[in-house]
């Protein structure tokens, strides 16, 4: 899943270039946009983050044109785990990985994914990409 964005003002630090969180909300929109696209908006609220990962090779400023290409990298039992890459003007700027599991919101621990959230995320293939016009 490819989505763009622009770095907003509330993205960057004191140094002027976008802060490190900026990556994982970056990746998170991916994510989003390609769980709706699925029709998995339900698991909003029972897929927890467990491990978050990113290396960051270019600065990237207020204004610039962001690409995030996010890709389902392997499904698990309960685990989902992404990889992703982000683009800015100057080629890649960060990237890394995102894992999630499946779980209920008051849960104590995972349950295993529903066999159509399995079937879709590991039959999704390459999205039509969502681009600013």
């Amino acid at each position: 899943m490819t989505v763009e964005r622009r770095v907003e003002w509330s993205d960057t630090d004191a140094a002027g270039h976008y802060h490190f969180s900026a990556v994982q909300r970056w990746a998170e929109a991916a994510e989003a946009t390609l769980l709706r696209r699925l029709g998995l908006d339900g698991l909003f609220g029972r897929i927890p983050r467990v491990h978050f990962e990113a290396d960051y090779r270019e600065r990237l400023w207020f204004g610039d044109l962001v690409r995030v290409e996010l890709r389902v990298e392997r499904i698990g039992g309960s685990s989902l785990h992404y990889a992703f890459e982000v683009h800015g003007p100057n080629g890649p700027a960060a990237g890394g990985r995102m894992s999630v599991v499946h779980a209920a919101p008051h849960a104590k621990g995972t349950e295993p994914w529903p066999e159509p959230v399995r079937r879709a995320l590991a039959g999704a293939g390459r999205q039509e990409p969502e681009v600013i016009r």
